[in-house]
């Protein structure tokens, strides 16, 4: 039995669900196919501490300093932090509707 790899659009897909609230943990594995809930737990964890670089790593590689692979160029990685702030503001947006519909309540 082999590790499971996941891309990081899926585990950004993930978070943003987890987020919203809209689904339980099981329903969000079921949708991804996902086979152990740890594997959520952790990235929510990388997400609330900031640990986004994590989210691209390829499996089995830990940067203790760098943050990342050394061989992406600098386009890539503007390319990669853009397409990243672009899910997070989309993320904070759907959290703010959510309060708001609470609030009404």
């Amino acid at each position: 039995m082999g590790k499971n790899v996941y891309s990081s659009e899926v585990k950004w897909a993930v978070v943003k669900d987890k987020l919203s609230g809209e689904l339980t943990t099981k329903e969000i594995m079921e949708k991804y196919g996902i086979k152990n809930e740890s594997q959520i737990k952790t990235w929510m964890k990388w997400y609330r501490s900031n640990q986004h670089y994590r989210f691209d790593q390829p499996i089995g590689k830990q940067y203790s300093y760098g943050h990342g692979p050394d061989s992406v160029s600098e386009d890539d990685k503007r390319e990669r932090q853009l397409s990243h702030l672009k899910m997070e503001n989309e993320i904070l947006k759907k959290y703010m509707e959510i309060e708001r519909e609470l609030k009404k309540k």
